[in-house]
C-alpha cells in the first residue's frame, strides 16, 4: 500500500467513524472530508465542480424543491383528516395505503412530516400505535419508484457518474411493490406488539377562534364526524353558531348547515389548518384581510378598546389587522367572535395588515408578544395546477418522452410564474446539507477509485468468492452486499451508507465482470431498510422526536420487518437476475 492509499483509507475510515459516533452533521464531516482530500492532492477542486452537475444530484435537488410546494397543498392534508377511525384495523389500512402509495411519487420525508400531527391529536388510538406504522410504511412506498427516496436518485447518480444509463422510473416497482405489500401484511400481524404510549405533549395555551361555512361549502349537508372536524390537530370544535343560538357540546353525528359558524379552542398556531379546509373561512377572511403573519398581542389595561366589541370598535379599519383567535385566561369564553366584549388582559392573535405596524395607536391598546409566520393558502386553480403539474411531469418521464430534469425544470419555472412558489422560497428551501453529502461522497469515491484501493479490496475479496460455484458466487456476492450495507445505513444515515458502499460494490461487480443493476438496485433497497433504528432513516426519526418511543420499540417490531423486506428483495432479485 502505498502513501496515496494509506491517506485516502485515512479519511475515508475517519469519515465513517465520525458518521457512526460523532454527533456532527453529514453535511459537516463530508465537507471535512472533501476539503482533507484536496489538501492531501488526492482529489482536485475541479473534481468537485464535476460532481456538482451530476444529472441524479440536479434531479433530487429539483425534486426536493417542488415538494416544498406540493405540501402548500390540502392534498395530505385532507388525506390525514380521513385516515383514522374508531377500528385500529380500518385506521391501520387507510394510513399504510395512503402514505404508501404517497410516498412513491412525493418526497416520503415530506408525507411523514404532514401526517405526524392529525395522528398524534386522534381521539381514538394511541400515537404510538400509529406512527411506527406511518413512518415505515413512507420507507416501504419510497422503494417503488425511482423518485420515491432520496435513496435511490444517489445511486442513480453514482450510475450516471460512471457512465451507465442509470435506472428507469419503474425499475424498482416489482420488487418495491411486492416487498412493501408483504412487510405491510407483516406490520400488521405485529401491532398489537406496538407499544400504547401516553403523548407527553406540552401545554398548549387554547384560544378561541371562529369559522364560517361558506353558502356553497361541501361541508353543508354532511355530519361533524364525515368532515372530518374533530380530528383537527390541536383543535377542537367548541361549540356551532347557528342563527344566533349556540349548539353546545357538539355531537359527532350534527349536521352542518350553510352560515353556521364552528367556534374552536386550540392552537392559534394551527389557523392555517382551518384555512386549508375547503369551504370554511376565518374571520380574518370574511374582514377582508389575508396574511402569512400572525402576530400575538395582549390588550393594555389603558386601552381605549376595552369594554367594545370588535363590531364596536371598527377593529380592521381601526388597526389594519382582524382578530382570528382570542385567548382569556381564568375563563371561559364562547359565542361569535365579533360580538365578544374586549377585556384588559386578553391575549388577541391578528392577522396583520401592511399598515398595521405603523399605527400610532398600537402601543395605547397593545403589547405585542410574538410572531407567527403561516402557511399561505392556495386557490384552487393554484393547487389543481401545483398537483396536476405534477402528474404530467412524472408521466412524461416514466413514459421517458421527456427527461426528468427537464420537466421538473419547467414545471418550476411555472410555480414561479404562477406565485405558487416564488424565488425566495426556492433560496431558503435549497437543500445544501443534502448536497454537500452526496458531492462529498462521489468525490470519496473518486478518491477511492483513483488511489487503487478499490482495485487492492476487490482483488482481496475475489479469492473468498472463488470457493463458491460459478452459479453460486455471484448470488452470495448481492446477500453479502445487501446485508454489509444494512448493517452500515443502521448506524449512519441512508443517504451516507449509499454512497459509500457505491464505489466498493461497484468494484466488485466489474472485477468479476457481473452486470451492475441487480447489485445497484440491492444497494439501493439495503439502503433504505433501516427499519431496526430510529436513527438510520429520516422518517423514523421524525416519528420517535413525535412521541415517547425508546431503541427498543423500534428494535422489536423493525427486525422481523427488515428480515422479511430482505428475503422478498433478494429473493426477487435472484428470480428476475439470475
Amino acid at each position: 500500500m502505498n502513501i496515496d492509499q494509506l491517506l485516502v483509507m485515512l479519511v475515508f475510515l475517519c469519515t465513517v467513524m465520525s458518521l457512526i459516533f460523532s454527533k456532527k452533521r453529514p453535511a459537516s464531516i463530508f465537507a471535512m472530508s472533501m476539503l482533507a482530500l484536496v489538501i492531501l492532492q488526492q482529489i482536485t477542486v475541479d473534481s468537485i465542480l464535476n460532481n456538482l452537475t451530476n444529472n441524479g444530484l440536479v434531479v433530487l435537488v429539483l425534486l426536493l424543491l417542488v415538494s416544498h410546494s406540493i405540501d402548500k397543498t390540502t392534498f395530505i392534508v385532507r388525506l390525514g383528516q380521513a385516515i383514522v377511525a374508531r377500528s385500529y384495523t380500518k385506521s391501520f389500512w387507510r394510513l399504510f395505503t395512503v402514505t404508501f402509495g404517497a410516498s412513491a411519487l412525493l418526497n416520503n420525508t415530506a408525507v411523514v412530516a404532514s401526517l405526524i400531527t392529525p395522528l398524534k391529536h386522534n381521539q381514538y388510538h394511541p400515537a404510538s400505535k400509529l406512527l411506527i406504522p406511518l413512518s415505515y410504511a413512507a420507507i416501504l412506498g419510497g422503494t417503488v419508484t425511482l423518485i420515491g427516496t432520496s435513496t435511490n436518485l444517489i445511486v442513480d447518480s453514482f450510475l450516471l457518474d460512471h457512465g451507465h444509463a442509470g435506472f428507469n422510473f419503474f425499475d424498482f416497482t416489482l420488487f418495491g411493490l411486492t416487498a412493501g405489500l408483504g412487510c405491510g401484511l407483516l406490520l400488521f400481524l405485529l401491532s398489537p406488539f406496538l407499544p400504547a404510549l401516553k403523548s407527553g405533549e406540552q401545554e398548549i395555551k387554547s384560544y378561541m377562534l371562529e369559522a364560517e361555512v361558506e353558502l356553497d361549502s361541501p361541508l353543508i349537508g354532511k355530519s361533524v364526524e364525515q368532515n372530518h372536524l374533530r380530528n383537527l390537530p390541536e383543535l377542537f370544535l367548541l361549540e356551532i353558531v347557528r342563527q344566533g343560538k349556540s349548539i353546545t357540546p357538539v355531537s359527532p353525528d350534527d349536521i352542518i348547515q350553510k352560515g353556521d359558524k364552528l367556534v374552536f379552542s386550540g392552537n392559534a398556531q394551527k389557523l392555517d389548518t382551518l384555512e386549508h379546509i375547503n369551504g370554511l373561512s376565518t374571520f380574518a377572511q370574511t374582514s377582508g384581510l389575508l396574511s402569512n403573519n400572525l402576530t400575538e398581542v395582549i390588550i393594555s389595561n389603558r386601552a381605549t378598546i376595552q369594554g367594545k366589541t370588535l363590531k364596536q370598535v371598527g377593529f380592521r379599519a381601526l388597526f389594519d389587522a382582524a382578530v382570528v383567535a382570542i385567548r382569556r385566561d381564568g375563563e371561559a369564553i364562547s359565542g361569535k367572535l365579533g360580538e365578544l366584549t374586549l377585556q384588559a388582559g386578553d391575549f388577541l392573535v391578528l392577522a396583520t395588515g401592511n399598515d398595521f405596524a405603523g399605527r400610532e395607536n398600537l402601543k395605547k391598546n397593545f403589547f405585542i408578544v410574538s410572531e407567527h409566520k403561516i402557511k399561505r393558502k392556495l386557490t384552487q386553480l393554484q393547487e389543481r395546477l401545483t398537483l396536476l403539474g405534477f402528474l404530467l411531469v412524472i408521466a412524461l418521464a416514466a413514459s421517458q418522452i421527456l427527461p426528468l430534469a427537464t420537466g421538473l425544470l419547467f414545471y418550476i419555472a411555472t410555480l414561479t410564474v404562477m406565485k405558487i412558489s416564488s424565488l425566495t422560497e426556492i433560496k431558503r428551501n435549497l437543500p445544501l446539507n443534502l448536497i454537500i453529502v452526496i458531492v462529498g461522497a462521489l468525490s470519496l469515491a473518486n478518491a477511492l477509485e483513483s488511489s487503487g484501493l478499490i482495485a487492492m479490496a476487490t482483488s482481496y475479496f475475489l479469492p473468498f468468492l472463488a470457493q463458491f460455484s460459478p452459479s453460486y458466487a455471484p448470488i452470495f456476492a448481492l446477500i453479502l452486499i445487501y446485508f454489509l450495507t444494512v448493517l452500515l445505513t443502521e448506524f449512519v444515515t441512508n443517504n451516507a451508507a449509499a454512497a459509500l458502499m457505491f464505489p466498493f460494490v461497484y468494484g466488485f461487480v466489474t472485477a468479476m465482470q457481473l452486470p451492475i443493476m441487480p447489485y445497484a438496485l440491492a444497494l439501493a433497497f439495503a439502503a433504505s431498510a433501516s427499519f431496526i433504528s430510529p436513527y438510520g432513516y429520516q422518517t423514523n426519526l421524525l416519528v420517535f422526536s413525535a412521541s415517547e418511543y425508546r431503541f427498543s420499540h423500534f428494535a422489536k417490531i423493525g427486525a422481523p420487518i427488515s428480515l422479511c423486506f430482505a428475503i422478498i428483495v433478494l429473493s426477487m432479485l435472484v428470480w428476475v437476475y439470475f
